[in-house]
């Protein structure tokens, strides 16, 4: 927002942060009828896609990568195990840290949505190297607004 002007000096369309949110809104209307198939929520799509990277994370690992609170992540969690898709276990080390693991339904399931990238790549009509550099610039975008929310707390 360009300084000493307000939301009411400028229009929705101008907004960054309404854009960056409108495109999730039509990033997660592209993704549904995709998972819907596979029996996935978006984010328990993100969550599935963590632990096929690196099974047997903890919750809160998990929570970390997905930037969710444990109080979201729980029962998006308990709602994979109702699935058949992961396991949660107390760790043998520390019985306060809960640990979740895919199941072979967990892990075939990765088979099924192997080719949702490619879907969502060509969804988006943009080249892969562009879409590397919108990465790039949100990335930093939310590590700086990370940094801004931590320091005003």
């Amino acid at each position: 927002m360009p300084t000493g002007q307000g939301p009411a000096d400028i229009g929705l369309d101008r907004f960054l942060c309404f854009a960056v949110y409108s495109t999730g809104l039509a990033f997660n209307r592209v993704y549904k009828p995709l998972l819907d198939r596979l029996d996935l929520t978006y984010p328990q799509y993100l969550a599935m896609v963590a632990l096929w990277q690196e099974d047997g994370q903890t919750v809160s690992q998990l929570g970390d990568k997905l930037f969710l609170e444990s109080n979201t992540l729980t029962p998006l969690i308990k709602r994979l195990e109702a699935a058949g898709f992961v396991t949660r276990r107390r760790d043998t080390k520390d019985e306060r840290v809960v640990r979740v693991s895919l199941t072979d339904s967990g892990r075939a399931l990765a088979e099924q949505a192997a080719c949702l990238p490619e879907q969502i790549l060509t969804a988006t009509g943009v080249s892969p190297a562009a879409l590397g550099e919108m990465h790039a610039a949100l990335t930093a975008l939310r590590t700086n607004l990370q940094t801004a929310s931590t320091a005003e707390a």
